[in-house]
């Protein structure tokens, strides 16, 4: 195995716990359908992408985080245009929308998601994929996401390289933020957390360890309550820092989650 694969100490085991009220089946399964028919009919339209308009692209991927049962509050600085890499924390499959809600862009993605029921379709046209057990074949996804950004495009990555539980997050890595640095492209962090409708953080949407998709799916869309929050942060601008190193650090604790006791006013 690679020195470069990635790995969480979460699993469901240990870190995800219930969403407390469950709403009722039929309900969870109306979710699932409608997740599936807006992820189906989006990757039927994916070969004209280029020609729907952005915001269009924005409200279905928020859309498709809504049919799941999850409400979205997203709040900070809107993402510019041309080149940007935007990065965040990564928790769960819902990331993936939610991140395209706040600028459509090519996705950076492990290899094995292609293979995925939901997200393999969201990604597969347009993404930018890494295979995490060949560290020989880290260099060219860096010259491949250097080349998007230099031609105008955004690019979404989870610099940790594996999902965690949300209360517990891992160290980002720098490879990709060199690209950054060798386009000239500026960094965009986002804050992603999960909470119940009183406010206290949610594991149940995380999808760690063992989990299966299937699993992951059925806890989020049976759970009543659930919101997606997204705290798109403040631009790293280009050349603001030195080396990938700093960059990788700055953007890290600009998508770090803020403290628990911050939301109990």
């Amino acid at each position: 195995m690679s020195v470069w694969l990635p790995g969480a100490p979460c699993t469901p085991r240990a870190c995800v716990e219930p969403a407390g009220a469950a709403v009722a089946v039929p309900l969870a399964v109306l979710r699932l359908a409608a997740v599936t028919v807006l992820v189906v009919t989006g990757v039927l339209l994916s070969p004209i992408g280029g020609l729907v308009p952005t915001a269009v692209v924005r409200w279905w991927c928020r859309t498709v985080v809504r049919a799941a049962g999850v409400r979205v509050r997203m709040t900070g600085a809107a993402a510019p245009a041309g080149g940007l890499l935007l990065v965040a924390n990564h928790i769960s499959w819902l990331d993936i929308p939610l991140l395209g809600a706040v600028r459509p862009a090519k996705m950076l993605a492990k290899a094995e998601i292609r293979r995925w029921p939901v997200a393999g379709p969201l990604t597969a046209r347009g993404a930018l994929f890494i295979e995490r057990d060949r560290l020989r074949a880290l260099p060219a996804t860096v010259a491949g996401v250097a080349r998007v950004l230099r031609d105008g495009s955004a690019v979404v990555a989870f610099p940790e390289g594996s999902t965690w539980c949300g209360r517990a997050q891992g160290h980002f890595r720098r490879a990709v933020f060199q690209a950054a640095l060798d386009a000239g492209a500026p960094v965009q962090p986002v804050r992603i957390h999960y909470r119940t409708a009183r406010g206290a953080a949610s594991t149940a949407p995380a999808f760690v360890g063992e989990d299966t998709l299937l699993a992951s799916l059925w806890r989020v869309a049976s759970a009543r309550g659930l919101v997606a929050e997204v705290e798109v942060r403040a631009v790293i601008p280009a050349g603001s820092h030195p080396d990938r190193r700093a960059l990788a650090r700055a953007a890290q604790w600009e998508a770090l989650p803020e403290p628990e006791h911050a939301h109990a006013a």
